[in-house]
């Protein structure tokens, strides 16, 4: 069984503590176990704590979950975008699989809730591919 750890913002955190239920779920189900779960401010600092992690030798691979939601600036857009490449490039340079879980950016509130469970599963099903 390979170890992996979870990155969640708590912006959201009702919504991403749902997105946790399903993530242990698909995990159980994927021969994986969650040793560590690192709550963050939001999605902008997933990158670092993404990075602490992955040093780890005991991880195999990190699942990012969290939502960005639509704003009435191009914010969120851009800072989803940074993050997904800084997520990108982590992965590359620790050659550990992430796993992303990140609903958005531009996610309107009517998006979300279908979202929750699809997004967490696929981003432990992404780890378990890549291991």
């Amino acid at each position: 069984m390979d170890n992996i750890g979870l990155v969640c913002g708590s912006f959201h955190r009702n919504k991403v503590e749902e997105m946790i239920q399903h993530a242990q779920d698909e995990a159980t189900k994927q021969n994986l176990d969650i040793i560590e779960i690192v709550w963050v401010p939001g999605s902008m600092e997933a990158p670092l704590a993404t990075a602490r992690l992955l040093e780890e030798e005991n991880i195999s691979g990190v699942a990012c979950l969290g939502i960005i939601e639509k704003g009435e600036t191009a914010h969120g857009m851009a800072m989803g975008q940074a993050v997904i490449k800084s997520l990108i490039d982590l992965q590359l340079g620790y050659d550990k699989p992430v796993g992303l879980g990140i609903i958005g950016p531009g996610a309107e509130p009517h998006h979300i809730g279908p979202r929750l469970e699809p997004h967490a599963r696929n981003a432990i099903s992404a780890i378990k591919a890549m291991i």
